[in-house]
């Protein structure tokens, strides 16, 4: 996979190892983001992540694709920063109010890449 690709692979798609993310993983909170993480289970070569955005928050399906999209973005842009080894499954779920631009959830990914690495290193 390319360093700048989000394959379709990438993505936490399986209902089993969603529902094992939400009961056995950790998480911590940095704004506009709740991030989930846990080691995967499976032999994959790559990391895989979820975005979400709450109905509650924002009834507009538009509104959620929209932040989905700027999400999965800045994803792809810096996961070449997140560490190789172990592989992770992670969740991001947006939780802020309002629909924020690009910059300010380009930044808290950053950060949460930084942290993800820092937590991994400290285990």
């Amino acid at each position: 996979m390319g360093k700048f690709s989000f394959h379709k692979d990438e993505r936490l798609k399986k209902e089993k190892l969603i529902k094992e993310l939400f009961s056995k993983g950790s998480s911590f909170n940095l704004y506009p983001f709740r991030i989930l993480y846990l080691p995967n289970p499976t032999e994959v070569a790559f990391h895989q992540v979820l975005f979400t955005a709450p109905t509650r928050n924002f009834k507009q399906a538009v509104d959620r694709n929209k932040i989905k999209r700027r999400s999965r973005e800045a994803y792809r842009l810096q996961k070449g920063e997140l560490n190789e080894t172990p592989k992770l499954l992670i969740g991001f779920i947006y939780t802020a109010r309002e629909i924020l631009d690009y910059r300010s959830i380009s930044d808290a990914i950053a950060k949460t890449i930084t942290r993800l690495n820092d937590a991994r290193i400290k285990k």
